[in-house]
Order: C-alpha cells, then sequence, then structure tokens
C-alpha cells in the first residue's frame, strides 16, 4: 500500500496531466479518424515490407495505456515473425487463413493469462483487489476474456494510428495455439492479428453497416 501523502501527490499530478492533453487535443480530425476507424479496412494480402522489433515496443506501449477493469491488464502478446514460428501457427489455422498469416510480417496472438489477478499487488497498489478474483474461476474468466479483447482492438486501432495495417482473424482453433505456444506459461489465446502494410489489391468492396436507428437506443 502507498502512503496517503504519496497517493494525493500522484492523483493531483494525474489530475494536472488530463487536463493539460484536454487542451493540447481536444479531439481528433476527420482524417485521423478516418484512418484508425471510419475508412480503415482489414486486410488480406500483404507487402514484404518489415515490422521492426522499435515498432513493435512503440504499439505496445500505446496498447498498455487503454483502460481495462481495475488495470488487470489481462492480455499477453506474442509476434509471431520468423518462418519457424510461422509454420508452429499454421498448425493451428483454417486452410483458408493459412496464407493470410504466413503472408503478413507478424502476426500478434492477442492472449490472456489465468493468472493475471495475482499481479494485482503492482497494477492496482492502492487497494487490495485479489480477494475478488481468489476462488472465483467464473467471474476472474470473465474479466480476463473482456479485458483482452479490448486490449486486442486497442493494438488494432494503435498500430492503424500508426500507420500499420491490420486484419484479425478467428479462425484457428485456440486448443492447438495454446499448446504450441504456452505450454508452459499457461496463457490463453484470443484472437489472432496481423500486422503490416497491406497489399491493397486483395480488397472488395466495403460491407454494409447497420444505420443508428436500427441498432441504437437513446433513453
Amino acid at each position: 500500500m502507498m502512503a496517503d501523502g504519496t497517493i494525493d501527490i500522484q492523483r493531483a499530478d494525474a489530475q494536472q496531466r488530463v487536463r493539460a492533453l484536454r487542451e493540447r487535443v481536444g479531439s481528433l480530425d476527420d482524417e485521423a479518424i478516418d484512418l484508425i476507424l471510419r475508412d480503415a479496412r482489414s486486410h488480406y494480402a500483404w507487402t514484404d515490407r518489415p515490422v521492426s522489433d522499435e515498432m513493435l515496443r512503440t504499439l505496445y506501449d500505446i496498447v498498455i495505456n487503454g483502460p481495462t477493469s481495475m488495470n488487470t491488464c489481462p492480455a499477453r502478446f506474442v509476434f509471431v515473425r520468423s518462418e519457424t514460428a510461422k509454420t508452429r501457427l499454421a498448425k493451428a489455422m483454417k486452410p483458408a487463413n493459412v496464407a493470410k498469416m504466413m503472408g503478413a510480417p507478424v502476426t500478434a496472438i492477442v492472449a490472456w493469462d489465468p493468472e493475471y489477478w495475482k499481479r494485482l499487488d503492482l497494477l492496482f497498489p492502492h487497494d487490495d483487489r485479489k480477494p475478488l478474483f481468489d476462488g472465483k474461476p467464473d467471474y476472474a474468466h470473465d474479466t480476463a476474456f473482456r479485458n483482452s479483447t479490448l486490449q486486442g482492438a486497442y493494438l488494432m486501432i494503435g498500430a492503424r494510428a500508426m500507420g500499420l495495417d491490420v486484419g484479425a482473424m478467428s479462425g484457428f482453433a485456440n486448443a492447438v495455439v495454446d499448446k504450441e505456444f504456452f505450454a508452459e506459461s499457461g496463457w490463453k489465446s484470443n484472437f489472432l492479428c496481423n500486422l503490416g502494410y497491406a497489399d491493397e489489391t486483395a480488397l472488395f468492396q466495403k460491407l454494409p453497416r447497420f444505420a443508428f436507428e436500427d441498432i441504437c437506443e437513446v433513453l
């Protein structure tokens, strides 16, 4: 536990940082929003332009700042880049997805650690939240899966913000990935995401989306 005085200082600093950020950046412009979501596309083919270790570290530094419940940060990331690692990952893929994965410069395995809550003394130091999870496997699982999925979405948006293209995939056998990559750590795979610089000639037309009135309510 932190001393009360330390907490007060840190809270005041955090509040000032948010005020300064809002003064500096009120919102993203339309072009930035187009890049990360509105006009962004899921990609299926890739150029051979590499993604460096430095870029992956920068991407992680962006992703890890996204909010999670109680700052649990349950996601774990394996960046599959070498031919050897890709061959291992291909064992789990549905046939239609093998070429997409093999052609991408990097494929991120977005996973989660079942024992994430044991690190809450580091991640949530001002209050002991571990008893909320200890002996409650269903609650621990739901929190991990939900929040690792969120962190995977942060990965996709962060990558696009950096100028990378992404292509998320769920067409694989989780059990095979877990056996091949996480037999020792006990981590559990959630989904895969290809990262790199896309060959846009593989794109087809953008598919329809629901209108606001179709699926939203304001009460």
